[in-house]
């Protein structure tokens, strides 16, 4: 757990190396000693602000899910339909900020962490449930509710692995591609009822 009073900017910084060397790396297979030498900070002072590698990690993921969900906040509000903010939530989650390879490579490092950690696990449901309550908040105003539970859970499927083969590097290479494949999808499943 981060302790109080650590300055904002040194926070900051130890949560972008994090990103940035696991991105390197593509796994967790960096050091807090790393992290902290890309931080400009000391591998003593890492180890101080959030003990061990797995609490950095969580704090990355909560920094990430934090952008992400105000990101989706604006997206949002200027939503003019049910179908817009359908394709808002689509957008977001393949925009600049989230669909970087460093930022990738860290939600494919939480993925597979979540198997081994509770906390890590308890986050990525929490994540989980706002993409499946984002999509429904559109899609209940053109589906029928079980319906619409349905084409929320297959979208969000979709975005989530979009981005572990854009991790392997074995998929879509761009956010446009990614986005236009989600897309097709929904205009299959929303057709004429938008």
């Amino acid at each position: 757990m981060p302790k109080i009073g650590m300055e904002p900017l040194r926070r900051k910084a130890l949560i972008d190396a994090t990103i940035s060397a696991i991105g390197e790396r593509g796994s967790l297979d960096v050091t807090m000693s790393e992290i902290a030498g890309r931080a400009g900070v000391s591998s003593a002072l890492a180890h101080h602000y959030f003990g061990a590698k797995d609490e950095l990690l969580l704090a990355t993921m909560r920094h990430i899910l934090a952008e992400l969900t105000i990101d989706m906040r604006r997206a949002l509000q200027p939503a003019a339909s049910p179908r817009d903010r359908v394709s808002a939530v689509v957008a977001v989650n393949f925009s600049e900020a989230q669909f970087r390879p460093e930022t990738i490579a860290a939600w494919l490092a939480f993925y597979v962490e979540a198997q081994r950690s509770s906390t890590l696990r308890r986050l990525l449901r929490v994540y989980a449930r706002r993409l499946h309550s984002n999509l429904m908040s559109g899609l209940t105003g053109i589906l029928p509710r079980a319906e619409a539970d349905r084409v929320a859970e297959t979208t969000a499927a979709l975005i989530d692995g979009l981005y572990i083969r854009r991790a392997l590097k074995d998929g879509v290479p761009d956010a446009a591609t990614a986005i236009s494949l989600v897309e097709d999808y929904l205009e299959t499943k929303l057709g004429e009822r938008q």
